[in-house]
């Protein structure tokens, strides 16, 4: 299954795994938790581009996706969020792609909101 819910990350991107070999890429879309209270994101940006994120990331030829809460609300607006400061996510969701480059793992492209929504972009960005 391509698809990793509630995963978690190393503590920087030189350490985060990536799948396969040298030519792999991993993604890693970072979402709002889950509100205990309405059992959905809190996040409405969030809400609007998990049906986008899920089904481009559907099929047996799919790359493999991480789903990765970045907390709840009062968490994430702290700007000491670890996804923050050391995952330079500022904006959610955030689809970030990460691959080998001169055998380090760094990150090489980023879709992050309303970006998402746009199919045609979304699926050039996983291409």
């Amino acid at each position: 299954m391509p698809i990793t819910k509630n995963s978690t990350l190393p503590s920087s991107v030189r350490e985060l795994a990536l799948p396969g070999g040298p030519d792999s890429k991993l993604f890693v879309a970072f979402i709002s938790s889950t509100d205990p209270t309405t059992k959905q994101s809190w996040c409405p940006d969030v809400r609007a581009a998990l049906p986008h994120i899920n089904e481009a990331f559907v099929g047996g030829d799919a790359p493999i996706l991480a789903i990765v809460e970045v907390g709840q609300k009062p968490e994430w607006n702290d700007p000491q969020n670890v996804y923050r400061t050391t995952w330079s996510t500022k904006n959610i969701p955030a689809l970030v792609r990460y691959q080998q480059i001169n055998g380090e793992v760094t990150e090489t492209g980023r879709l992050v909101e309303g970006e998402i929504l746009n199919k045609q972009r979304l699926e050039a960005f996983i291409a």
